[in-house]
């Protein structure tokens, strides 16, 4: 029988071409040449009869019948994939190396605790693990998975589970209040020093509750700009200004009264953590087990995080 003739043929190099861009990086993640894969796409669309991919020098793209026969091959990829998981699962095959984006301070505290039971558990799980607050493109830098906090944008390249909620605490020292004054409404923060995260508009807001429970933003004033949770919490502790924090990075300054809590009657607002992954690739047994286990965990421990459904 000739290559041509399996009804698989060429199917990775496609798909892999597509979600990656190009030949190259498809060959690159498929342990092939650009060359080849690209010489394999034509002889499918020679198989098949039509054209499936736009070739330029730059940029790859499908072609409408590409797009369908894409998206067709990724459910039938997933489907095998599941297939081969639920032969594989009661033997603990979980192998591989997953690439993992997680956010700094949460990532450490809460997320490789349970990334080390699992290498412990799985003696060939290999784990790339990366902590960073930055926003990546998954499918641009070949990560399996992340973990991001906040609402995410509408992406139908992306698969999301959610993992549970943070809630958010307005708090400084009581050294920056007594000489500062303690705010008493949300808009007061607009003459205060305050300390954020990554800037990700020209108009730094908090998300706050009003008496009706109703979520709203307000504007502040952003002196201090950190990327890091850890950095933030100690500029706070420092005395530097005020920070919306998450309950699980506080609770033990607040409990200890290096931290004082205000504007509580505004609190409760809360932000989402989810699990991310590219939608274009069929999971593998290690990426599925790590999903899984995030998922159990965090019900678990929901009540640390300050909020619970």
């Amino acid at each position: 029988m000739k290559p041509e003739d399996s009804p698989f043929f060429g199917i990775r190099e496609f798909v892999e071409t597509l979600r990656m861009g190009t030949f190259t990086a498809a060959g690159n993640r498929l342990g092939l040449t650009g060359s080849a894969v690209g010489k394999t796409v034509t002889r499918l669309e020679s198989k098949l009869g039509t054209k499936l991919l736009h070739r330029t020098t730059r940029k790859i793209m499908a072609t409408p019948e590409g797009q369908h026969y894409f998206e067709g091959w990724v459910k039938i990829l997933a489907e095998i994939d599941s297939l081969e998981q639920a032969v594989t699962a009661g033997s603990h095959n979980v192998s591989g190396q997953v690439k993992l984006h997680l956010p700094a301070a949460f990532g450490r505290k809460y997320v490789m605790p349970i990334l080390s039971k699992l290498a412990n558990k799985y003696p060939k799980l290999e784990l790339a693990v990366h902590f960073s607050e930055s926003r990546i493109n998954l499918i641009n830098e070949n990560v399996d998975l992340v973990v991001r906090i906040g609402t995410l944008e509408d992406d139908a390249d992306l698969v999301a589970k959610l993992l549970g909620y943070q809630k958010l605490t307005v708090c400084g020292s009581q050294g920056y209040f007594d000489q500062h004054g303690v705010p008493d409404t949300p808009a007061d923060l607009l003459t205060h020093d305050c300390i954020i995260g990554s800037k990700r508009s020209s108009q730094p807001t908090w998300l706050f509750k009003d008496s009706k429970k109703q979520s709203f933003n307000q504007l502040i004033n952003a002196r201090y700009m950190l990327s890091d949770g850890d950095a933030m919490l100690d500029a706070a502790l420092n005395g530097l200004g005020v920070a919306q924090l998450p309950t699980w990075l506080i609770q033990e300054q607040l409990d200890s009264n290096r931290l004082t809590s205000v504007l509580d009657t505004f609190s409760g607002a809360v932000m989402p953590i989810n699990v991310v992954w590219p939608r274009s690739r069929y999971l593998k047994l290690s990426q599925r087990v790590i999903i899984d286990e995030l998922a159990e965990q965090f019900k678990l421990q929901a009540s640390l995080f300050g909020y619970s459904s």
